[in-house]
């Protein structure tokens, strides 16, 4: 992490840098953050990524629960600019939901289009959790995602 002069702009790179360093001092998991700050993990987590904007509200008590600065509060409420550094990821878990996508993304649309009509799952308007599921042949991952179905428009 780089020290940050005073005339220096804190950026989302450099909060997520402290919330990353706080978290191992302090030993917390994610859930235990998305607790504290009342959010859930997966977003909490994509929040302190840089990849969503914490509610003024949420980024004050951040800032509180992992003792940053008071400067990363507006960091953490700035609007994102969301980038992927490649294309096509190589680390095992993130390539696996790739897969995922690109197997079962066509029937995934076909089936959304057959129960909605035309249009798409909001990642906006959205939620998704991670849970163990404990099974004799070997524990589970379960991810359920639910967004608001977005009709396309006709004009």
């Amino acid at each position: 992490m780089k020290d940050l002069a005073m005339t220096e702009m804190m950026t989302k790179e450099d909060v997520t840098a402290m919330i990353l360093s706080a978290k191992k001092q302090a030993g917390l998991t994610w859930e235990d953050i998305a607790e504290k700050i009342d959010m859930s993990p997966v977003w909490t987590h994509s929040a302190a990524m840089g990849m969503n904007a914490f509610p003024l509200e949420k980024a004050k008590l951040m800032v509180t629960v992992m003792g940053l600065p008071q400067e990363a509060e507006s960091v953490l409420a700035e609007s994102p600019t969301k980038i992927w550094e490649q294309a096509v990821p190589t680390d095992p878990c993130i390539y696996r939901f790739y897969e995922i996508v690109g197997v079962y993304g066509p029937s995934l649309k076909a089936l959304i289009q057959e129960k909605f009509g035309d249009g798409i799952m909001s990642a906006i308007d959205f939620d998704m959790t991670v849970t163990r599921v404990e099974n004799p042949n070997g524990d589970r991952v379960k991810v359920e995602m639910s967004g608001k179905y977005l009709g396309y428009n006709s004009w």
